[in-house]
Order: structure tokens, then sequence, then C-alpha cells
């Protein structure tokens, strides 16, 4: 998680880690990633999944897992139906 300034501070954090998925809290708006449309965080550790960077408000970027996530993807599934396979 990390405080950043883009014109004003932003705040991206983890809210909890479950058996189905990630609770993440970000510009004051909760999402809940399920594994099932979010596979690539199942078997991750903790600290990796914490570690999460915003970038100018709206792109998450978890480095160490190198995964991307655009707040719209968040916000408006329906718009993007392809779905990541994990091997």
């Amino acid at each position: 998680m990390k405080l950043l300034k883009n014109g004003k501070n932003t705040l991206v954090s983890i809210e909890k880690i479950s058996s189905f998925g990630i609770w993440i809290f970000i510009n004051n708006k909760e999402y809940f990633l399920s594994y099932k449309d979010y596979p690539y965080f199942e078997n991750q550790s903790v600290k990796l999944i914490r570690n999460v960077e915003l970038h100018h408000g709206f792109h998450l970027y978890w480095p160490e897992l190198d995964v991307d996530l655009h707040l719209d993807n968040l916000e408006n599934p329906e718009k993007y139906p392809l779905k990541a396979k994990v091997r």
C-alpha cells in the first residue's frame, strides 16, 4: 500500500484477504476482487497482495506480481468480458 501524491493525496488499502477474494479500498470506495474473476491473486502471499500502488488515481499496480488493473475494470466489469486464465 502506498500513499501517493498526484495533485492530492490518494490512498489505496487492502482491507481484507479471505478464501473468496480481496477487499480493497480506493478513493473512499470499497471493491471486492473475487478469485474467480481475478485468479492471479488466489495463491499469493499476503505480503505480495498488500504491496499495491495507485498511479494517477485510477491505475492499480502490484509490482511483485506484475498485475495491472484499471479502476474502470472494477467499476464496470461488464465492459471487460475477457478473463485471465491462470495455469
